[in-house]
């Protein structure tokens, strides 16, 4: 039971100065002017005053309430290393038991894990959260089952009493860790790329030892070994072998000893891409599509385009002088012998044999198919006619003969079946408002596949690759209607862009391809072909395991399935001859950044509320109460504080004095004064 006086105004307190100060200036004059009963005057005013501030009698009748300690149980994985686990199992154990013994006490014990993500041990959050939830009169301590590396030291609260961390591991521990540094996203084909790597030992670590092997593998394959010193950063210069994603593993074999090898890999996903495409375009004769594909090369800027366009043929004889002529002769021989290799595509448009290039010459462009190069030829007439490319060494690598007939008839051109599942034509936007071509030139095809038809389902566009290389054929010249809006238009830059991004290899448009897409710790599988099924796909774990998954048809072409990954690291995906390597999260997860216990991350936490940080490894420490403000930990013991914490069952009050007797005061108070001023 409390008992107190409180007050109660009948009166605002402005009012009841005003009041305050008339009765003090009326009690100086009466002083002033020798009154004898000043005295009683002012009396009888601070009754009066005292009763208007209405005093109250207040008796409570208060129930104690207990102190409330958090414990803070560590379960992330990082907790896992060593005996870590069991020295906080029984260290909680030991520890509940003894402040469930501890006079007027409540334990509320929370358990800290892993974030949802990468975002590592989350125990600030966790904190808040349990004191969000009960009184923070009532908390007399925290106390921390911990190896000491939590990850969201920002998000740490104000404690209103002292915070201990109980350390896990041992002073014995040490670790092994390599880490990549200022690993770029992108990557340009055929130039270095630096990496900086650095392995570096942590803890009581072995001191004999100076330099390490690393292993290196490229997109999962065997894998090169080099020595590197240790605790150095290495500068790795490295040149990406293909376009799209690269995946580059570094790892260090696990010695004997160490807290874990989670640490030891690290996984690198680079993009090649092409610093600039090279095109060679020869016109054979100026037309309107000559412009159409100009004006398509030249609108992207990572070609770079050579055009030449053949206006003065040898059999051209019309007297003009040669020095009065301003044209650039070709330069045949620098092209097609000397630089055919640094061009990633050519493109004959409309060209005709007329002895500007030599059988020899033609030869090595389709030498340069087979060891990798692309051609695209745009047949107009010229290909149907006795000066056609096609009777040139050439035609060891063109998907289709002429048949020498030219069909000038309107047709709307069509996409095949097969054009329906490659990357190239399919989900062209609305079809079914193309415009009409009206010239077509009639082939055979011989090999490739036809993924478009014009007049009466004849082969329009046929792709096929020969040995390393890529060869197209478009049997018309009327593409450019299509830009000129001719009868509708129709997806001419589109077709023509992928056409050919198709013939320079880009992966995104490969029509045989298996990838996969990391979100989270899933896998997007993606299958893209151009049979009708595909067979399961196999995944071999970072750890060794196999299981296949199917895959179903979203589109033609396209199959997809999603893979629950549960382990981090690198995975091989397998399905018939296609195989694709893909990193699932950080090889080394935040968690294993950092393995050796330690306090640094709490330390400010722990200096502000003056608590202790103490190793698991000398035993479970004893538990005092300290004052608020005291050192709160010292050796092998922790503090809490009690916080005497109450609630208030029932109030009861009542006035300090009656009314009658203020009254009674009052009046003689003022009674005796008058009798005393009356004598004199």
């Amino acid at each position: 039971m409390m008992t107190s006086v409180i007050f109660d105004p009948i009166l605002p307190l402005w009012v009841l100065a005003v009041l305050a100060t008339v009765g003090a200036l009326s009690v100086l004059v009466a002083l002033r002017r020798g009154l004898a009963g000043w005295g009683w005057r002012g009396l009888a005013g601070l009754v009066i005053l005292a009763a208007l501030a209405g005093p109250v009698w207040q008796t409570e009748n208060r129930g104690a309430l207990s102190d409330i300690v958090l414990m803070l149980v560590d379960q992330s994985a990082s907790q896992q290393l060593s005996d870590r686990a069991d020295q906080t199992s029984a260290a909680a154990d030991a520890l509940a038991a003894r402040l469930t013994a501890r006079p007027n006490t409540e334990l509320r014990r929370i358990v800290v894990r892993d974030n949802a993500g990468d975002g590592g041990t989350e125990m600030m959050a966790a904190l808040s959260e349990a004191i969000a939830q009960e009184p923070r009169g009532r908390i007399a301590g925290v106390i921390a089952l911990s190896d000491g590396q939590v990850h969201d030291m920002e998000r740490a609260p104000d404690l209103p009493a002292p915070f201990h961390l109980l350390q896990t591991g041992r002073a014995s521990d040490w670790d092994r860790r390599l880490s990549i540094r200022n690993a770029p996203a992108f990557a340009i084909l055929g130039e270095p790329v630096t990496l900086t790597l650095r392995i570096e030992d942590s803890g009581n670590a072995p001191q004999d030892v100076d330099r390490v092997p690393v292993d290196i593998s490229v997109d999962g394959a065997e894998p090169q070994r080099f020595a590197v010193p240790i605790g150095r950063d290495i500068e790795l210069p490295v040149t990406l072998p293909h376009g799209g994603r690269n995946v580059i593993q570094f790892s260090v074999p696990e010695a004997e000893g160490e807290l874990t090898d989670r640490n030891n890999a690290a996984l690198v996903q680079i993009n090649g891409v092409r610093d600039r495409l090279r095109v060679l375009l020869v016109s054979g004769e100026p037309h309107p599509g000559g412009r159409t594909w100009r004006n398509l090369l030249k609108s992207d800027a990572s070609v770079d385009l050579v055009h030449f366009t053949i206006l003065r043929p040898p059999e051209k004889q019309d007297g003009v002088p040669v020095s009065e002529l301003s044209l650039i002769a070709f330069p045949t021989r620098e092209l097609f012998l000397e630089k055919i290799e640094d061009f990633d595509l050519i493109i004959f448009d409309r060209y005709q044999r007329r002895g500007i290039l030599p059988s020899l010459y033609l030869e090595n462009v389709a030498d340069y198919v087979r060891k990798g190069g692309a051609v695209l030829v745009a047949a107009g007439p010229d290909y149907a006619s006795a000066d056609s490319i096609y009777r040139s060494p050439l035609s060891q690598v063109l998907p289709a003969s002429p048949t020498a007939r030219v069909v000038d008839e309107a047709f709307v051109p069509q996409i095949s079946d097969v054009g329906q599942r490659h990357p190239v034509t399919s989900g062209l936007p609305a079809q079914e408002s193309w415009g009409r071509w009206l010239r077509q030139i009639e082939v055979a095809p011989d090999t490739g596949d036809v993924l478009m038809t014009g007049k009466d389902d004849r082969p329009l566009l046929i792709l096929n690759r020969v040995d390393q290389g890529r060869v197209a054929l478009l049997a018309s010249d009327h593409a450019w209607l299509w830009a000129r809006g001719y009868d509708g238009g129709g997806p001419q830059l589109e077709l023509l862009r992928r056409l050919a991004h198709w013939m320079m290899g880009e992966p995104e448009l490969e029509e045989e391809a298996l990838w996969a897409e990391p979100a989270g710790q899933s896998l997007r599988i993606i299958r893209r072909s151009l049979s009708d099924t595909v067979g399961p796909v196999t995944i071999t774990t970072p750890s060794g395991n196999t299981s296949e998954v199917t895959l179903s048809e979203q589109y033609p072409g396209h199959f997809e399935t999603v893979f629950q990954g549960m382990e981090m690291g690198l995975y091989r995906l397998t399905q018939g001859d296609k195989e694709t390597v893909v990193g699932l999260g950080p090889a080394a997860p935040r968690e294993f950044e950092e393995t050796i216990a330690r306090p640094d991350a709490l330390a400010p936490l722990l200096a502000a509320t003056r608590g202790g940080a103490l190793r698991l490894e000398d035993g479970v420490p004893g538990v005092r109460d300290v004052r608020p403000g005291r050192p709160a930990a010292g050796r092998n013991w922790i503090g809490l504080t009690p916080r005497d914490a109450f609630e208030t069952l029932d109030v009861a009050r009542a006035p300090l004095l009656p009314v009658w007797l203020v009254l009674l005061l009052a009046g003689s108070f003022i009674l005796t004064g008058w009798l005393r001023e009356g004598r004199r």
